[in-house]
């Protein structure tokens, strides 16, 4: 019986992205699981860390991470992992390298190197515009298309654009940090091992930044559970907030009596 799930919340969010970014999922959350403790980290080189240089190897953003975690106390009752894609990554090798830690894990729009190939990874329509928003000093410009890239749902965006500036003027992602993040989501290759904690996969079919394919093949070789969103783009739990603690409500409350 896998009593833990779902009382004790570590979120992870993706590449460039910080705890920040989650706005107002984490309220939410947190009145779907009332009695639940609900900890947002951020990855080496973002938010608090923003000033650090992050590492460029899952394994190293891993290890980082858990050590943070460990050093603060949020590991000290099993935790479930909800994570958004170079998260949902670390997420994986986290469970994978201490199953300790972890009673379950979800996984938003991810991909690994060893099952989908970068073109997929990377939607190859992208490359052009990630360029751009690489280059561009423009931070209410970049964080404009960032959030039309991710984003399938206009209600609230021009809003949500003054609070990405906001945040990205206050702990601004260096572009070695953005570059090195890549790279470790690039290279990442979990191999053969399945993790021994029950896993849930959300997948947007509008995600227009990384193929819906690429969840549906961590799906198939592992035979994980997996739910589609028909319509939300690759920041799901900004465009559907609501479906997704649905989901999560339904899954924690199958899987804790297994």
């Amino acid at each position: 019986m896998n009593k833990d799930l779902g009382q004790n919340w570590i979120l992870l969010r993706g590449l460039a992205r910080e705890s920040e970014h989650w706005g107002a999922f984490v309220p939410l959350l947190q009145s779907t699981f009332p009695e639940a403790k609900i900890t947002t980290l951020d990855l080496p080189g973002t938010g608090y860390f923003y000033q650090d240089t992050s590492p460029n190897t899952i394994k190293e953003i891993t290890s980082q991470l858990r050590q943070h975690a460990f050093d603060n106390g949020f590991i000290q009752q099993p935790i479930t992992i909800l994570a958004l894609s170079l998260g949902a990554m670390v997420a994986w090798e986290w469970m994978r390298r201490y199953p300790e830690d972890i009673s379950g894990g979800i996984l938003i729009n991810t991909s690994f190197a060893d099952l989908s190939p970068f073109y997929h990874r990377l939607r190859w329509q992208n490359y052009k515009e990630l360029l751009w928003l690489i280059m561009t000093p423009n931070i209410y410009l970049r964080e404009a298309r960032i959030l039309q890239l991710v984003s399938n749902s206009s209600d609230g965006n021009k809003e949500m654009n003054q609070v990405w500036e906001k945040i990205q003027n206050a702990r601004p992602i260096s572009f070695k940090n953005c570059w090195r993040q890549i790279k470790a989501a690039a290279t990442y290759r979990p191999g053969n091992i399945k993790p021994i904690q029950s896993v849930f996969l959300l997948n947007s079919l509008g995600d227009r930044l990384v193929a819906p394919i690429c969840s549906e093949a961590i799906s198939n070789k592992w035979g994980f559970e997996i739910q589609l969103h028909p319509w939300a783009g690759h920041d799901l739990p900004l465009d559907d907030s609501v479906w997704v603690v649905s989901q999560l409500k339904i899954w924690v409350n199958e899987n804790k009596n297994k």
